[in-house]
């Protein structure tokens, strides 16, 4: 089984190599009104030329001099002849501390080809103009060069400090030289062979997804069913001579909620199938297709590994079966460690630790109150690079609206009608003809007052929307940079509206599948929610007070949603699932004190790896998968450390048997049972489950 499931995977990495993901994390539908603008203004003669601008000013914030003046007129040439086309220049500010030359390059070459060109251009610039003198290359092309240059060698970076995070704590968890390697190297093995797969999908199906955080799921999801699996062989080698009846035991009694588990996620991540937004889709599919991996690594090649290797892997702890006399010393850690004891104080008073638990999640979701959702251009990036650098200096000589112009197509006989509309229009400075396409459209730029993507930007492009759409015979449509992020706005809003419902019905579907119950799945799920809306308040606020990120990217809201929901459920399934069995011998009460103790440890060590995983996402250089990393991860601590195990049994004492409703622990069944009392020989086979 080892060796099949080996080849099988390296045959899966070495066999399927897709192209990738068509588009990353900010494609928006072709069916959106920005993207049917570009669409229609990339037929324009010419368009196939961006312009890319080099801004210039003093080094210590003076106006320029004319010795400066005669400089710019060299960066002019030179720029143009390494552009190969003209530069258009000098265009000095109005305010005599910055001037600009322009020149264009051809977006619709080879991203190498652009990126050589790019470099080229800085490399000219730089060489071009005295120290005392600043210049920045910036414009649309420059900040595509930008984004895949701070992503270069990122995924590998993600990669390494997500394996290093995951060695640590399985290091530190099995406290042994030896095991740690084996779920490592399984789920590394299973993230390379989905890696393969979702590429292939990628190219196949055209989707759009970041692979940064599909390894992230891999690696955060795959290391908890390891740990979950190997936590119970363990236990089970306490009573077993032979390891591999250890192994099968623990296989047995934990596949059903690693499968659960899994089943319950991926069919969440399915729903964003009814998304419109073309990165929330493909990532519902990259995602579900990596998670089916790695249950597939760690239900076969881990557990074959494991029947291979023997108990020795847990050297120098090795796990032996118990002698009478080490029975008779050896601590129960489900009703003596320290797990079971937060849960005995919490069962005593579950109305207190209920109602401070609930106090808490209220003041950390206060966290959303006054929020602002949307980043503007210059919030995007972690860390400035030289295009946002160039923007924000076009921003304060030239005016915020210079570097990102409204697109606006209207048909050609409207155009000069559509001009005067937009210049009326609150905030738009100008507005004028960029040219005509061969299907009589004509292609307007407009300039705002506003930073691009602000709240402000964001109110003059409805605006022209709202006045151009109104003009007879024009059939407008409004697009550019901030009518785009505005169009993300819209659809993530909707997206969230519809796939959430569906998330929450996924869950609570399963939950009453798997406890055959109604009252726990409900109340559980609530539990979820409500955990879920304060992990996101409480990610803002530690992106406010610790890293100074000013908004809450449209993206993020659905996206942590899904899977706080869904891997938090995960806890949930492991915990509830074992308090199912524990009710049937103990009563619900004393059963969730024994689920506690029993899964404490290996549920807080699976939530801290699958927190510390998703923290790795901040290596990343976009904010918006730095802000789902740092809720997600926050989310899951909370979800682990708080809820399971304080609320949770605090409901549990509080509602009793009637979670189990309409179904019944046998314990309930049974005479003088319900209360705790000895079950008799006849329930020890489910008490061991």
């Amino acid at each position: 089984m080892l060796v099949v499931s080996v080849v099988l995977l390296l045959a899966v990495m070495g066999g399927m190599r897709g192209a990738g993901p068509a588009a990353g994390m900010d494609a928006l539908p072709e069916s959106s009104e920005s993207s049917r603008a570009a669409a229609i203004a990339e037929t324009m003669e010419g368009s196939r030329y961006q312009p890319v601008f080099a801004v210039v000013t003093r080094a210590d914030g003076t106006a320029l001099t004319a010795e400066d003046a005669a400089a710019i007129e060299t960066l002019r040439t030179d720029l143009a002849e390494v552009a190969g086309r003209d530069a258009v220049g000098p265009m000095p500010a109005e305010d005599g501390s910055a001037d600009l030359v322009m020149t264009t390059v051809d977006s619709q070459a080879d991203k190498e080809t652009v990126d050589a060109m790019i470099t080229d251009l800085r490399a000219a610039a730089d060489s071009s103009v005295p120290a005392e003198l600043t210049v920045s290359i910036t414009g649309g092309p420059a900040v595509a060069s930008d984004i895949r240059g701070a992503f270069a060698g990122a995924d590998f970076t993600l990669l390494a400090v997500t394996i290093a995070v995951v060695a640590v704590l399985l290091l530190l968890t099995y406290r042994s030289p030896i095991l740690w390697l084996l779920p490592l190297s399984v789920v590394a093995l299973a993230d390379g062979a989905a890696g393969a797969v979702t590429s292939t999908l990628g190219e196949q199906f055209s989707l759009a997804f970041d692979t940064g955080v599909i390894s992230v799921l891999v690696f955060g999801a795959g290391t908890n069913y390891a740990l979950l699996l190997i936590s119970r062989y363990r236990e089970e080698l306490r009573h077993h001579t032979d390891h591999r009846a250890a192994l099968a035991t623990a296989w047995i009694r934990t596949t059903p909620a690693i499968i659960a588990s899994n089943v319950t996620v991926v069919l969440a991540l399915m729903t964003l199938l009814a998304a419109v937004m073309p990165a929330t889709r493909g990532l519902g599919i990259a995602a579900a297709a990596g998670l089916l991996i790695a249950l597939i690594a760690v239900l076969f090649p881990l557990t074959a590994l494991l029947a291979v290797v023997g108990r020795r892997v847990f050297w120098p702890f090795v796990p032996r079966p118990a002698t009478s006399q080490d029975t008779a010393t050896r601590r129960d850690e489900a009703e003596h460690g320290p797990f079971a004891t937060v849960a005995r104080t919490v069962t005593r008073r579950p109305a207190f630790a209920a109602v401070v638990s609930v106090l808490l999640l209220g003041v950390l979701a206060t966290g959303l109150a006054g929020t602002r959702v949307g980043l503007a251009q210059d919030e995007q990036f972690a860390s400035p690079n030289e295009s946002s650098v160039g923007f924000a200096a076009m921003a304060e000589h030239y005016g915020a609206g210079e570097s990102a112009p409204h697109q606006i197509v209207v048909r050609e006989g409207a155009a000069d009608a559509a001009v005067t509309t937009a210049e009326s229009v609150p905030g738009i400075d100008r507005a004028s003809i960029s040219g005509t396409t061969p299907e009589g459209w004509a292609v307007l730029s407009a300039v705002g007052t506003a930073q691009p993507e602000s709240p402000e930007a964001i109110d003059e492009a409805a605006g022209l929307r709202d006045s151009l759409h109104a003009l007879e015979g024009a059939d407008a449509l409004v697009g550019g940079t901030t009518t785009s992020a505005m169009d993300v706005r819209s659809d993530s809003t909707r997206d969230l509206l519809v796939v959430a419902p569906m998330i929450l019905a996924v869950v609570l579907l399963v939950l009453i599948g798997l406890l055959r119950a109604v009252v726990a799945p409900l109340v559980l799920l609530t539990v979820n929610v409500a955990s879920s809306v304060a992990a996101i308040g409480l990610g803002l606020w530690a992106g406010r007070l610790l890293f100074d990120i000013p908004a809450l990217d449209v993206t993020v809201p659905l996206l942590a949603f899904l899977f706080l929901v869904a891997l938090g459920v995960d806890y949930t399934i492991f915990l509830v699932h074992r308090a199912r069995h524990e009710a049937a011998v103990h009563g619900t009460t004393q059963g969730m004190v024994r689920a506690v103790g029993s899964t404490g440890v290996v549920i807080t060590s699976a939530g801290v790896v699958l927190a510390a995983v998703f923290a790795a996402l901040g290596v990343l250089p976009l904010v918006v998968l730095g802000q789902l990393g740092l809720i997600v991860g926050l989310g899951v601590l909370l979800d682990t450390l708080l809820v399971r195990t304080v609320l949770v049994p605090a409901l549990f004492a509080l509602i009793g048997d009637r979670m189990w409703w309409p179904s019944r622990p046998a314990s309930v069944d049974a005479a003088g049972v319900g209360a705790g009392v000895g079950a008799g020989a006849g329930a020890a086979p489910v008490a061991s489950a």
